[in-house]
């Protein structure tokens, strides 16, 4: 996939109907919406599917282009919705503060209150436009998009893959690791077999 055919721009500058398209219906992410990490708790069972909608088009500020802040960025390829990234201040992630989710202070000392750095923690492509290098588009948007927000540095969680083991859509929403080294981050914790937490650091502007 050709860089002059993709855009990339804040989800509030995207209508909410390009992103119910990217976000489709049958797949982990529908029903998801990318409340994960949002909800310090069991989502499945402390939310309902429309509770998460609704607080993902409340996150997004769809269709509201002077909002101050989303969460998140969506794609386009030659002009159609295709894809969605996830990335905010960390602390815009509750499971990742209370450390219900392990994976990014494994052997790690860091201030988890620190507002100043920012997280990936979700990346979907929409069907029809899968396995074509979206994602790496995507990754290297969240690069500028949180330096330009003031963010002094950004991390991500994502997978390892191994030649020849598969690994099924669902379990790539965090993104693979070659994803998010292609876009200048470099490993800093290996919290699990199939884990690598990946980060960049912003030199002050």
């Amino acid at each position: 996939m050709r860089a002059d055919q993709v855009t990339v721009v804040p989800a509030n500058q995207a209508s909410w109907h390009d992103l119910t398209l990217v976000f489709g219906t049958a797949d982990y992410a529908a029903r998801c919406r990318c409340q994960r990490f949002k909800i310090d708790g069991w989502f499945w069972r402390d939310t309902t599917f429309d509770e998460r909608v609704e607080l993902q088009q409340e996150q997004t500020h769809c269709d509201e282009p002077d909002a101050e802040r989303t969460s998140g960025l969506v794609a386009y390829v030659d002009g159609d919705p295709a894809g969605w990234v996830a990335v905010e201040p960390r602390t815009a992630y509750p499971k990742l503060i209370t450390g219900s989710s392990p994976v990014p202070w494994k052997g790690r000392d860091e201030d988890r209150d620190d507002a100043s750095v920012w997280a990936v923690t979700c990346t979907i492509v929409r069907r029809g436009y899968r396995g074509r290098g979206l994602t790496y588009h995507l990754a290297a948007a969240t690069v500028g998009y949180a330096r330009d927000r003031g963010a002094r540095a950004l991390e991500a969680y994502s997978m390892i893959t191994e030649a020849g083991k598969e690994i099924t859509w669902g379990e790539l929403h965090v993104g693979a690791r070659q994803v998010f080294e292609e876009a200048g981050l470099t490993q800093v914790s290996h919290p699990s077999k199939r884990r690598a937490v990946m980060r960049i650091d912003f030199a002050p502007g």
